[in-house]
């Protein structure tokens, strides 16, 4: 039993029992190698890592601080199989018992080989290494962006031999090639240099690193590092370790350099192999040029045109008699156009004239008297007809059948009245005679028989009489 843990001690209060349990913990435990599975990983803000190292019966809680968390070489997560190293102490805020780890590998390369094989068939599965998003690269950039270490001696073999291919404008982005906050430096420079204004944009993506073990180039197969490959619009070519080094960002990448001198070799031409292009292009323009120039000059000779003098005076000629030849046959239109204008002209004569005018009009005045004539015979036919159908029609007269003998029964308001049922049950009728218009009413009481009534007449002086209607 430790010093720091008495036990002749009797009364022990909580704080006292906890720090001399902590005190005794760490003092046995003070260096320790745990192996075991990771669960349940959290990176806090303040950059501590919280993680639980576990097998099929025990769980561990495990902290690496910041400064050790900060130079691991790859990114932990729930079920890598990894080898700790720290000290175990206790946190008596819960009453438990924790590791504090100062160093942490994974389990064997393995285990990494392993992860690296799902991570890759998971973003495999998405889509991400499929030929038709790769975009092609431009022949000659203006400006290249590289995402490298400062320090490290890929920037300098790069610059290196862009200038002794094609000396361009290179902006470096420094990034860490190595460690936990490698993937996340390397993510963030590859979205920055996509959103960097026109001007200053580059025309193409270098992402590289020397060679080194599968755990130095582990953050170039972090997820959010190769998808943040994945979504850049400039084109990207990843030179990451030697030729034989493979990692996702390759697969996701535009192109893929064996080194990053071979990035710099694949982004620009050779600047003097150029310069010879274009010169042995020139000769054979000049060549072509004169050539072309040649077959005109043997062409035209093959044409032999005889001098332009010689041309025009054939069709000068040619002209005169064409003028020639209008002026006669203007005249001789004009000549036969007056002949037989004369021919048809020939009989309107003053004597011809007057006469066809006399016989003219006696033809209108004959058909004018037949016109009379026509109209006198069918307006007596139309006034025949009128006068025997206005006489049919005053015989067929309203009047003329009361003038015959008829009356017009009605009653007081004005209903026609047709049969003697009719006339017994109202109080007064009305009689319409061809001269006068008599107005009978029973006499007496209105039971009495039928056929006994008042008759009033009125004559045409309005005097009124009385009788009996029989």
């Amino acid at each position: 039993m430790s010093e720091d843990f008495p036990t002749n001690q009797t009364e022990w209060s909580v704080s006292e029992l906890s720090a001399a349990l902590k005190r005794t913990v760490e003092t046995t435990y003070e260096h320790v190698r745990v192996r075991g599975e990771l669960g349940r990983v959290t990176l806090a803000r303040s950059g501590h890592m919280y993680a639980d190292i576990k097998d099929d019966r025990a769980v561990l809680n495990t902290v690496m601080w910041k400064a050790q968390a900060g130079r691991l070489n790859f990114r932990p997560e729930e079920g890598l199989e990894v080898i700790a190293t720290g000290r175990l102490s206790t946190y008596p805020g819960r009453s438990a018992y924790q590791l504090i780890a100062s160093s942490m590998r994974p389990a064997g390369v393995g285990a990494l080989m392993a992860l690296l094989e799902d991570r890759k068939k998971k973003l495999a599965a998405e889509g991400l290494f499929e030929p038709q998003h790769k975009k092609p690269l431009p022949y000659l950039p203006a400006t290249i962006g590289v995402v490298t270490s400062p320090t490290g001696a890929v920037i300098r073999d790069i610059l290196h031999r862009l200038e002794d291919r094609f000396p361009v404008r290179v902006i470096l982005w420094p990034v860490l090639v190595q460690g936990d906050l490698a993937a996340t430096q390397i993510e963030q420079a590859i979205r920055g240099f996509n959103q960097l204004p026109a001007p200053d944009r580059p025309d193409l993506l270098i992402v590289g690193r020397g060679g080194g073990s599968i755990e130095d180039l582990w953050p170039f197969n972090e997820e959010n590092e190769v998808r943040a490959a994945f979504d850049s619009d400039i084109p990207l070519i990843s030179a990451v370790g030697h030729e034989t080094d493979t990692t996702l960002i390759d697969f996701v990448s535009d192109q893929r350099a064996p080194t990053p001198t071979g990035a710099a070799e694949i982004a620009v031409p050779v600047r003097n192999d150029l310069f010879l292009t274009l010169q042995e292009h020139g000769h054979r323009q000049k060549r072509a040029l004169a050539r072309l120039v040649q077959l005109r000059q043997e062409r035209l000779q093959r044409f032999r045109l005889p001098p332009p003098e010689r041309m025009v005076e054939a069709r000068r000629q040619h002209l005169d008699h064409t003028a020639r030849r209008l002026e006669t046959g203007l005249l001789q239109l004009s000549a036969r156009k007056r002949l037989r204008l004369t021919e048809k002209t020939g009989g309107l004569r003053p004597e011809t004239l007057r006469a066809d005018l006399r016989r003219n009009r006696l033809k209108l005045h004959d058909l004018m008297a037949r016109a009379h004539a026509a109209q006198a015979h069918v307006q007596a036919r139309c006034s025949s007809r009128l006068a025997g159908q206005t006489a049919l029609l005053t015989a067929l007269s309203y009047q003329a059948t009361l003038a015959r003998g008829y009356v017009l029964v009605r009653a007081p308001d004005g209903a026609i009245i047709r049969t003697a049922r009719d006339a017994s049950v109202l109080p007064s009728m009305d009689l319409r005679f061809h001269d006068h218009d008599l107005s009978v009413a029973p006499i007496g009481d209105r039971a009495q028989k039928p056929g006994k009534a008042v008759r009033r007449t009125s004559d045409k002086a309005g005097s009124v009489r009385q009788g009996k209607l029989l």
